[in-house]
């Protein structure tokens, strides 16, 4: 089984898609560390690679690439990306939502962030969050005809704001129960 956790920019994708690993036994992948290693080896914020790709498709075919190669696998995963669920249709998809400010906050908490996003400033971490998402949801619908916003696109939807993350992969697990449960009905 592959479980992808998409969402907004610091609603705990990557920590909650660890925990769900560690729960499940499952392998991970996170696109959003590609990207920021990426970032890093460029020497440029994820908030200019992200305006870079723009313009060079070539840095998503990069990134995507990651994700597309998990269907010809038969391992079970988690994967925290953006568009995976779009890259691989038979996964069970998740979004996790997070207040932009909350979203900050745990930003500039997380000292395992490097370039734009170490800033520990909340007030611009707003901005660059905001700006990051603009150009995602642009480049996103240009090139994949993909609107990450469109909520429907996924089996769960999950408020992150005010919950732990292990009280996350409890949601998510009884999510995939009841899903399953539901198709067998």
């Amino acid at each position: 089984m592959i479980i992808t956790i998409s969402g907004d920019i610091g609603s705990g994708k990557s920590t909650t898609g660890k925990a769900l690993c560690k729960k499940l036994g499952y392998r991970y992948l996170s696109t959003g560390a590609i990207q920021r290693q990426l970032a890093e080896e460029m020497g440029m914020t994820t908030l200019e690679l992200n305006q870079l790709t723009e313009s060079r498709r070539d840095i998503d075919e990069k990134i995507d690439n990651h994700t597309r190669a998990l269907n010809d696998v038969d391992e079970d995963y988690v994967v925290d990306s953006r568009l995976a669920w779009h890259f691989i249709p038979f996964s069970y998809k998740v979004f996790l939502k997070c207040d932009e400010a909350i979203a900050a906050e745990r930003i500039s908490r997380d000292l395992d962030r490097k370039s734009d996003e170490s800033n520990r400033n909340v007030k611009n971490l707003l901005a660059k969050i905001q700006a990051r998402r603009r150009s995602e949801v642009s480049r996103f619908q240009e090139i994949y005809n993909v609107d990450l916003e469109d909520l429907s696109n996924y089996d769960q939807v999950i408020d992150s704001s005010y919950f732990y993350p292990d009280e996350i992969v409890d949601l998510i697990v009884d999510g995939i129960e009841l899903y399953y449960l539901e198709k067998k009905l």
